[in-house]
């Protein structure tokens, strides 16, 4: 996407919706430098997480915030000048989740590749309630090896 064209549409968001972006792209910087400086319990630590899995229905009030975070943070990570893999858009996700009070369910999983010489592939997505906020694009095919709440 061209900058012209990013900035025009940037321009007819609302000022929430503005905010909500640059926040996630905060987050997103924040956690892409957390994963390469500390071990994933730490940041886990910080943000609360715990090793468990949550099925707790999103409130219905909520739903529209949370949808609104799954969209800043793809929308972010797909501008972003580094990677922002399925992790760290899944970590930036948490963290907007958790200050606003709101539970949110990481997934962390793995899938042997159909090619016996290639390893295995992870993947991280996040869910609140039946929403998938983040890593949603082929999660099915990974199995959940663990589930952190927050």
């Amino acid at each position: 996407m061209s900058l012209t064209r990013d900035l025009r549409k940037l321009g007819a968001r609302s000022w929430s919706e503005r905010a909500l972006l640059l926040e996630a792209f905060i987050w997103l910087g924040v956690m892409r430098a957390a994963i390469g400086r500390m071990p994933f319990r730490r940041i886990a630590v910080r943000l609360g997480l715990t090793q468990v899995e949550t099925f707790e229905v999103c409130e219905t009030s909520k739903v529209c915030q949370v949808t609104c975070i799954g969209w800043a943070v793809r929308v972010a990570a797909a501008r972003t000048p580094w990677q922002s893999t399925c992790l760290v858009q899944a970590l930036a996700g948490m963290a907007m989740l958790h200050q606003r009070k709101i539970a949110g369910a990481l997934y962390l999983g793995i899938a042997k590749e159909a090619v016996a010489s290639q390893p295995l592939a992870a993947h991280a997505w996040l869910r609140c309630g039946d929403v998938i906020l983040a890593g949603e694009c082929g999660h099915e095919r990974f199995s959940v090896v663990s589930c952190f709440a927050g």
